[in-house]
C-alpha cells in the first residue's frame, strides 16, 4: 500500500467510526513537525519510526496497525 492509499483507507474507516476519527486526529497532531500548524510529521522522524517498527525506513504500515496504535494511545486509563 502507498501512503496516499493508507490515508484514504484510514479516512474511510474514520468516517464510519467517530471514536477512531478523534483518535487519528489526536495522534496526527502529536506526530506533527514542531512549529507546524499542519499535522504532517517530520520526514526523518517518520523514517526512523518505520525503520524501528518494520525494519525499513520506506515501509508503509498496515491501516490496522495505525488504528490499533491510535486507539491505544488515546485511550483513558481508569
Amino acid at each position: 500500500m502507498s501512503w496516499p492509499g493508507l490515508i484514504f483507507t484510514l479516512t474511510l474507516r474514520a468516517v464510519l467510526n467517530p471514536r477512531l476519527a478523534l483518535a487519528l486526529l489526536r495522534v496526527a497532531w502529536r506526530f506533527r513537525s514542531r512549529g507546524s500548524i499542519l499535522p504532517i510529521p517530520d520526514h526523518a522522524y517518520l523514517a526512523w519510526r518505520m525503520y524501528t517498527a518494520y525494519g525499513n525506513a520506506d515501509a508503509v504500515p498496515p491501516a490496522r496497525d495505525i488504528e490499533h496504535y491510535a486507539l491505544w494511545a488515546t485511550s483513558k486509563i481508569d
